[in-house]
Protein backbone atom coordinates (compact mmCIF):
# COMPACT_ATOMS: atom_id res chain seq x y z
CA UNK A 1 0.00 0.00 0.00
CA UNK A 2 2.83 2.40 0.65
CA UNK A 3 4.01 1.88 -2.87
CA UNK A 4 0.86 3.35 -4.44
CA UNK A 5 1.24 6.90 -3.02
CA UNK A 6 4.91 6.85 -3.92
CA UNK A 7 4.09 5.76 -7.49
CA UNK A 8 1.36 8.45 -7.80
CA UNK A 9 3.75 11.15 -6.59
CA UNK A 10 6.39 9.90 -9.00
CA UNK A 11 3.89 10.13 -11.90
CA UNK A 12 3.02 13.71 -10.95
CA UNK A 13 6.67 14.69 -11.09
CA UNK A 14 7.84 12.69 -14.12
CA UNK A 15 4.78 12.92 -16.41
CA UNK A 16 5.02 16.69 -17.07
CA UNK A 17 8.74 16.38 -17.72
CA UNK A 18 8.13 13.58 -20.19
CA UNK A 19 5.43 15.59 -21.94
CA UNK A 20 7.76 18.58 -22.15
CA UNK A 21 10.52 16.42 -23.60
CA UNK A 22 8.25 15.37 -26.44
CA UNK A 23 7.62 18.96 -27.56
CA UNK A 24 9.45 19.97 -30.76
CA UNK A 25 12.57 22.04 -30.22
CA UNK A 26 12.00 25.77 -30.72
CA UNK A 27 15.54 26.93 -30.15
CA UNK A 28 16.09 27.94 -33.76
CA UNK A 29 15.68 31.60 -34.57
CA UNK A 30 12.23 32.47 -35.83
CA UNK A 31 12.03 33.42 -39.45
CA UNK A 32 11.74 37.17 -39.92
CA UNK A 33 8.34 38.30 -41.11
CA UNK A 34 8.00 41.61 -42.90
CA UNK A 35 5.17 43.29 -41.04
CA UNK A 36 3.83 46.52 -42.44
CA UNK A 37 3.76 49.27 -39.86
CA UNK A 38 0.16 50.49 -39.92
CA UNK A 39 1.05 53.68 -38.05
CA UNK A 40 3.36 54.94 -40.80
CA UNK A 41 1.81 56.24 -43.95
CA UNK A 42 3.00 55.24 -47.35
CA UNK A 43 3.10 57.49 -50.42
CA UNK A 44 0.61 55.21 -52.09
CA UNK A 45 -1.92 55.82 -49.34
CA UNK A 46 -0.93 59.41 -48.54
CA UNK A 47 0.04 61.45 -51.59
CA UNK A 48 -0.04 64.65 -49.52
CA UNK A 49 3.09 63.66 -47.60
CA UNK A 50 4.85 62.65 -50.82
CA UNK A 51 3.96 66.03 -52.31
CA UNK A 52 5.21 67.90 -49.23
CA UNK A 53 8.39 65.85 -49.14
CA UNK A 54 9.16 66.61 -52.78
CA UNK A 55 8.62 70.35 -52.28
CA UNK A 56 10.68 70.32 -49.09
CA UNK A 57 13.54 68.48 -50.76
CA UNK A 58 13.63 71.07 -53.54
CA UNK A 59 13.57 73.96 -51.05
CA UNK A 60 16.29 72.41 -48.84
CA UNK A 61 18.50 72.00 -51.89
CA UNK A 62 17.89 75.52 -53.21
CA UNK A 63 18.14 77.36 -49.89
CA UNK A 64 21.07 75.35 -48.46
CA UNK A 65 19.37 74.58 -45.13
CA UNK A 66 20.96 72.86 -42.14
CA UNK A 67 19.36 69.81 -40.48
CA UNK A 68 17.35 71.79 -37.96
CA UNK A 69 15.99 74.12 -40.63
CA UNK A 70 15.25 71.21 -42.96
CA UNK A 71 13.30 69.38 -40.24
CA UNK A 72 11.26 72.47 -39.40
CA UNK A 73 10.68 73.20 -43.11
CA UNK A 74 9.42 69.66 -43.70
CA UNK A 75 6.97 69.97 -40.80
CA UNK A 76 5.72 73.34 -42.05
CA UNK A 77 5.37 72.10 -45.63
CA UNK A 78 3.55 68.94 -44.53
CA UNK A 79 1.02 71.06 -42.64
CA UNK A 80 0.56 73.61 -45.43
CA UNK A 81 0.35 71.05 -48.24
CA UNK A 82 -2.30 69.16 -46.27
CA UNK A 83 -4.27 72.40 -45.96
CA UNK A 84 -3.81 73.12 -49.67
CA UNK A 85 -4.96 69.63 -50.58
CA UNK A 86 -8.09 70.04 -48.47
CA UNK A 87 -8.75 73.42 -50.10
CA UNK A 88 -8.24 71.97 -53.57
CA UNK A 89 -10.86 69.35 -52.83
CA UNK A 90 -13.25 71.83 -51.21
CA UNK A 91 -12.99 74.50 -53.91
CA UNK A 92 -12.49 72.24 -56.92
CA UNK A 93 -15.30 73.97 -58.80
CA UNK A 94 -14.40 77.51 -57.73
CA UNK A 95 -10.89 78.48 -58.88
CA UNK A 96 -11.25 82.07 -57.66
CA UNK A 97 -11.98 81.05 -54.07
CA UNK A 98 -9.24 78.42 -54.26
CA UNK A 99 -6.73 81.07 -55.30
CA UNK A 100 -7.77 83.36 -52.43
CA UNK A 101 -7.54 80.60 -49.84
CA UNK A 102 -4.21 79.41 -51.26
CA UNK A 103 -2.79 82.90 -50.76
CA UNK A 104 -3.85 82.79 -47.11
CA UNK A 105 -2.03 79.47 -46.63
CA UNK A 106 0.99 80.92 -48.45
CA UNK A 107 1.09 83.87 -46.06
CA UNK A 108 0.95 81.48 -43.10
CA UNK A 109 3.91 79.56 -44.56
CA UNK A 110 5.83 82.80 -45.12
CA UNK A 111 5.32 83.85 -41.51
CA UNK A 112 6.42 80.49 -40.13
CA UNK A 113 9.45 80.27 -42.42
CA UNK A 114 10.56 83.75 -41.44
CA UNK A 115 11.15 82.43 -37.91
CA UNK A 116 13.17 79.44 -39.19
CA UNK A 117 15.30 80.82 -42.04
CA UNK A 118 18.15 83.29 -41.92
CA UNK A 119 17.65 86.69 -43.54
CA UNK A 120 19.51 85.70 -46.71
CA UNK A 121 17.68 82.36 -46.95
CA UNK A 122 14.31 84.01 -46.43
CA UNK A 123 15.10 86.62 -49.10
CA UNK A 124 15.98 83.84 -51.54
CA UNK A 125 12.81 81.96 -50.57
CA UNK A 126 10.65 85.06 -50.91
CA UNK A 127 12.04 85.75 -54.38
CA UNK A 128 11.40 82.14 -55.45
CA UNK A 129 7.90 81.70 -53.94
CA UNK A 130 6.15 81.69 -57.31
CA UNK A 131 8.59 79.10 -58.64
CA UNK A 132 7.96 76.85 -55.61
CA UNK A 133 4.20 77.27 -55.96
CA UNK A 134 4.40 76.30 -59.64
CA UNK A 135 6.67 73.36 -58.78
CA UNK A 136 4.11 72.16 -56.24
CA UNK A 137 1.16 72.58 -58.64
CA UNK A 138 2.95 70.69 -61.40
CA UNK A 139 3.79 67.84 -59.07
CA UNK A 140 0.26 67.70 -57.67
CA UNK A 141 -1.20 67.52 -61.17
CA UNK A 142 1.17 64.79 -62.34
CA UNK A 143 1.23 62.82 -59.08
CA UNK A 144 -2.50 62.27 -58.89
CA UNK A 145 -2.59 60.60 -62.28
CA UNK A 146 0.66 58.69 -61.62
CA UNK A 147 -0.68 57.35 -58.31
CA UNK A 148 -3.88 56.22 -60.01
CA UNK A 149 -1.96 54.45 -62.77
CA UNK A 150 0.41 52.84 -60.26
CA UNK A 151 -2.42 51.61 -58.05
CA UNK A 152 -4.08 49.99 -61.06
CA UNK A 153 -0.88 48.44 -62.40
CA UNK A 154 0.38 47.27 -58.99
CA UNK A 155 -2.60 46.56 -56.75
CA UNK A 156 -1.92 46.35 -53.03
CA UNK A 157 -2.42 43.03 -51.26
CA UNK A 158 -5.98 42.76 -50.08
CA UNK A 159 -5.56 39.90 -47.62
CA UNK A 160 -3.16 38.94 -44.90
CA UNK A 161 -1.50 36.26 -47.02
CA UNK A 162 -0.35 38.88 -49.57
CA UNK A 163 -2.62 37.66 -52.32
CA UNK A 164 -3.13 40.22 -55.05
CA UNK A 165 -5.79 40.70 -57.61
CA UNK A 166 -4.52 39.95 -61.07
CA UNK A 167 -5.77 39.25 -64.55
CA UNK A 168 -8.01 36.26 -64.95
CA UNK A 169 -6.54 33.09 -66.37
CA UNK A 170 -7.81 31.88 -69.68
CA UNK A 171 -9.66 28.62 -69.44
CA UNK A 172 -8.40 25.86 -71.64
CA UNK A 173 -10.62 22.98 -72.58
CA UNK A 174 -9.24 19.53 -72.25
CA UNK A 175 -9.51 17.46 -75.35
CA UNK A 176 -9.46 14.23 -73.40
CA UNK A 177 -12.17 13.44 -70.91
CA UNK A 178 -11.35 13.06 -67.27
CA UNK A 179 -12.06 9.83 -65.41
CA UNK A 180 -13.26 6.65 -67.02
CA UNK A 181 -14.09 6.62 -70.64
CA UNK A 182 -16.65 4.37 -72.20
CA UNK A 183 -15.31 2.41 -75.09
CA UNK A 184 -17.61 1.87 -77.96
Amino acid sequence: MTLKPFFAAWLLVVAPAAAFAQQPATLSAPTPVAVQDKTQSSPRLNPVEARADRLSTQMVRDLHLNNYQATRLRAINTDKVAKLDALERQYARSPKQLEEQSKVVGRERDKELQAVLTTDQYTNYFDARQRYAQFDKNYAASASSAILVNSIQNPAPVRANDATIGPARKETRRTEPLGRTVRQ
